[in-house]
């Protein structure tokens, strides 16, 4: 549902980033467009373990979390961080202490020595029961505020 979202952010049209036909995502577009706004994507686990045939994030297990220090220190110019759902949140600011802020607000914290700003954002998941629209605007809302919003043709 991601790209989807991002289809409706960048695009105007949920579909632009997903191969309908094919029953995928349009990969080479999806890198165009992320390199082109500067976004880097990647999880707060690497190593997960489901703990039941579904998407919900309650029945998921980390086992193993990502170094969020050394993987800034791959990306200088990363000043935002975004949390798509609250598993991921609560797994960034185990180690962080960080207040949750409201849905599509964010927070400042240090990390590493480094100043950032923590958003919390609706889960892309299909399981979070919110409609496609609500959660892409509030991604539109935040790529405005972070500085990524170009609307493509």
């Amino acid at each position: 549902m991601m790209w989807e979202i991002f289809g409706l952010v960048f695009f105007g049209d949920h579909n632009r980033l997903v191969d309908v036909e094919n029953k995928t995502f349009r990969k080479d577009d999806i890198i165009r467009l992320l390199n082109r706004q500067g976004i880097a994507i990647f999880d707060t686990a690497r190593a997960v373990r489901r703990l039941s045939g579904n998407a919900s994030d309650k029945d998921l297990e980390i086992v193993e979390k990502t170094d969020i220090p050394a993987l800034l220190s791959r990306i200088p110019l990363c000043h935002d961080i975004v949390c798509t759902g609250q598993k991921s949140f609560s797994v960034f600011t185990e180690d962080y202490g960080t207040p949750v802020p409201a849905m599509g607000k964010s927070v400042e914290l240090t990390v590493a020595g480094r100043p950032l700003r923590l958003w919390r954002m609706p889960s892309t998941s299909r399981a979070y029961p919110m409609p496609l629209a609500e959660k892409a605007s509030y991604y539109r809302a935040l790529m405005q505020q972070v500085g990524c919003m170009i609307i493509e043709n």
